[in-house]
């Protein structure tokens, strides 16, 4: 009996240790596991510190960081806000075109380019600015002459230069209406002289004429033709149409060139009776 009770203690001690046993190995897997994801993801970021050390040695040449897809949209609109706010230009090298411009300005820009096909109209030569006040009655001859343009334009232009902007000629305008409009303070005579510029556009006066040439005149004079090209045209030098180039047979009876055709029947036609 005690031989059975101990063959029993034993069986179920090596079942006990058995099931210890696997237990451990089952804990140890799990921590190999465990210990080879570790070892992966750490294998990993060192892969990708080190692709990224190996990128900033070798940069791509010519290249930019991207950027986000909705900073782009964000930018264009800035640049285009930004070119639009931009105010009413002077004239000066590299500034904008502004998006609307007074009537003044425009004036100022069409006596700027005139006579030359490279000015840009941003800046306005003496020859020009005298034309202006010439062609839009600034000068009257009395309060204004020649030579109080002149000296007006040498005063506001810069030292070196031989243009002014489109701000020195609004101060160059300042300074002749003070001597245009004498009895007028100087807003009031300067409005009054933009209006006298505001619209209007160089004078073309001096228009080529045609050349009178003896052989244009001779061939254009229908008194001067002969033959068949004179019977073509009346005494007014007025064409005849087809009566002047096809021969229409006459047969009136009378010679061709009888002054007195036709005076004959009313010669013999008698005037009717009146009733009795």
């Amino acid at each position: 009996m005690s031989t059975v009770n101990t063959d029993r203690k034993k069986n179920t001690t090596e079942a006990s240790f058995s099931c210890i046993k696997k237990n451990e190995e089952q804990i140890k897997a799990n921590d190999a596991d465990v210990g080879s994801r570790h070892w992966r993801s750490n294998r990993g970021q060192s892969n990708m510190e080190e692709f990224k050390v190996q990128t900033a040695k070798h940069t791509v040449p010519n290249s930019s960081p991207m950027r986000p897809h909705s900073e782009h949209p964000k930018d264009h609109a800035a640049k285009r806000l930004s070119s639009a706010s931009n105010g009413t230009s002077d004239g000066g090298a590299g500034a904008k075109t502004p998006v609307e411009i007074t009537a003044l300005e425009e004036s100022f820009r069409r006596f700027a380019i005139h006579g030359d096909t490279r000015a840009t109209g941003r800046d306005m030569n003496g020859k020009n600015w005298s034309k202006l006040c010439k062609d839009c009655g600034v000068i009257d001859g009395k309060g204004i002459t020649l030579t109080d343009v002149d000296i007006v334009f040498s005063k506001v232009k810069n030292k070196s230069a031989r243009t002014i902007t489109y701000s020195q000629f609004k101060e160059a305008l300042a300074e002749l209406a003070g001597k245009r409009f004498k009895d007028k303070s100087s807003e009031d005579a300067a409005q009054e002289l933009y209006k006298m510029i505001e619209g209007k556009s160089p004078v073309i006066a001096g228009v080529t004429r045609a050349v009178a040439s003896p052989t244009v005149s001779r061939l254009t004079d229908t008194t001067k033709f002969t033959g068949s090209h004179k019977e073509r045209f009346d005494e007014t030098g007025r064409g005849k149409g087809k009566a002047g180039r096809v021969e229409v047979v006459d047969t009136s009876g009378y010679v061709s060139g009888y002054k007195h055709a036709g005076s004959y029947e009313k010669k013999v036609q008698k005037p009717p009776q009146k009733p009795m």
